[in-house]
């Protein structure tokens, strides 16, 4: 047997008052959704703990069974799903230019996703590309819009806080190093590099010609550089090593793809045409023909996007086109008697309010030759709560996927040296004359 996972990126959300107190996932008409649930056993899940917040990555990540202090960082895993060169010893933080306004010996924040053409962000991006000092080097390494990759390379450490504010009316902070390595002289070396970097882009991009322009035309300036979630490599085990399963993730955008480099899966990169159902369906196809994987990741990030938008109306619309997707999966993938099909997703993403990602559970659902079957009937955030998988948390998911793939090894046995979780493990045979 094989296992796909269905992903619908930030598919819960809260309760909404336009939508008579309902998620948008509760108003749609998902009828596809619906049947895969009557087929199945339901649940709720959460990669990490009730009322916690998740990135995307590091969703994905404990989805995958690893834990969250190896987690590598998004700056890595954007970095590598870019095809930039990521050394053991490099920190890779998120990095953008942006717009703030000096007040009182402080730099705030005005405009953090300010539009610039193309042409535009090249000559912004090129003005503070380098610079080194104390025996580190830094490389600004542009990815999508005003978007990069900010590279330190030498004696560097990762433990540092972020510069960016993210929400505007506020000002730029200060690196400072984690409160554990606070007495560190790497870490401390580190931060001061940092800020160091972010005074001489501010002061480089405040006199460039592009930006002396844009105050000419009554524009603002982007005249500084935020940073994030700095990271580093590390040795990890495998998906195959950790599961005994041979991974594939299908999936558009650079954090997927270097999310499959970091945890050992292959990967298939696709486009998002802004046909949401069509692209789906496409992806449900391919995962489905994927037969030489036991484990084939599906990804769609479309009502996360929806969710975003701060629209429960619009998040409501993006479900309906994604159910429609789903006419595929009833009809080839929970006919073949081969398949395990789990349909999730690795985050709420609410519709209000001004968290980015929020820590609600999300419905879940699986399906398969070995799963018993509920009574539930609709797949929503509420009537899977009382589905008989109950709560599943993190790295569970992997064990219950093992577990109805018929995989799981009994508790205790010892088939090979390292204690992994799956039968038949890497045995070795006794040799005889």
């Amino acid at each position: 047997m094989r296992c796909i996972l269905l992903l619908l990126d930030g598919l819960g959300d809260r309760s909404h008052p336009q939508l008579d107190h309902r998620t948008p996932l509760q108003a749609a008409s998902t009828p596809n959704l619906d049947k895969i649930a009557s087929l199945g056993m339901n649940g709720l899940f959460h990669s990490h703990l009730q009322g916690t917040a998740l990135p995307s990555e590091l969703a994905h990540f404990l989805m995958f069974g690893y834990q969250i202090e190896d987690f590598p960082g998004r700056g890595v895993v954007e970095a590598l799903g870019e095809g930039i060169d990521i050394r053991l010893d490099d920190v890779a933080l998120l990095a953008r230019i942006f717009s703030v306004t000096k007040e009182q010996q402080r730099l705030v924040l005005r405009h953090e996703n300010p539009p610039l053409d193309r042409q535009d962000c090249q000559s912004l991006h090129g003005a503070i590309r380098a610079f080194s000092r104390d025996a580190i080097e830094a490389e600004f390494l542009p990815t999508k819009g005003i978007g990069g990759i900010l590279r330190l390379r030498g004696k560097v450490s990762k433990a540092v806080t972020d510069s960016n504010p993210i929400i505007e009316g506020r000002p730029l902070m200060e690196v400072l190093p984690l409160r554990a390595m606070a007495e560190d002289p790497l870490t401390q070396n580190t931060a001061r590099f940092l800020n160091d970097y972010l005074r001489w882009s501010y002061r480089t991009l405040a006199t460039h010609p592009l930006n002396r322009q844009r105050t000419r035309e009554g524009l603002p300036a982007i005249n500084a550089v935020g940073t994030q979630r700095a990271g580093m490599m590390k040795h990890l085990p495998s998906f195959t090593d950790k599961w005994g399963l041979k991974g594939l993730m299908i999936a558009s955008g650079a954090v997927y793809q270097g999310l499959g480099q970091v945890v050992g899966m292959e990967t298939c990169k696709v486009r998002d045409t802004g046909d949401p159902g069509k692209d789906l369906q496409e992806r449900l196809a391919m995962a489905w023909q994927a037969k030489e994987f036991d484990f084939v990741h599906v990804h769609t990030k479309v009502a996360d996007e929806a969710g975003h938008a701060r629209d429960p109306l619009l998040k409501k619309r993006i479900i309906e086109s994604i159910d429609a997707a789903l006419a595929f999966a009833i009809e080839k993938i929970l006919a073949d008697d081969d398949v395990l099909f789990i349909v999730t997703a690795d985050h709420a993403t609410a519709s209000s309010g001004t968290m980015i990602h929020t820590g609600e559970t999300v419905p879940i659902v699986m399906a398969g030759r070995y799963v018993r079957r509920d009574k539930v009937v609709s797949f929503d955030e509420v009537s899977c709560a009382s589905g008989g998988l109950n709560l599943v948390r993190g790295k569970e998911l992997m064990y219950l996927v093992l577990n109805f793939l018929d995989r799981g090894k009994l508790w205790g046995l010892m088939d090979a040296p390292d204690d992994q979780p799956f039968t038949p493990g890497n045995a070795t045979p006794l040799p005889v004359d």
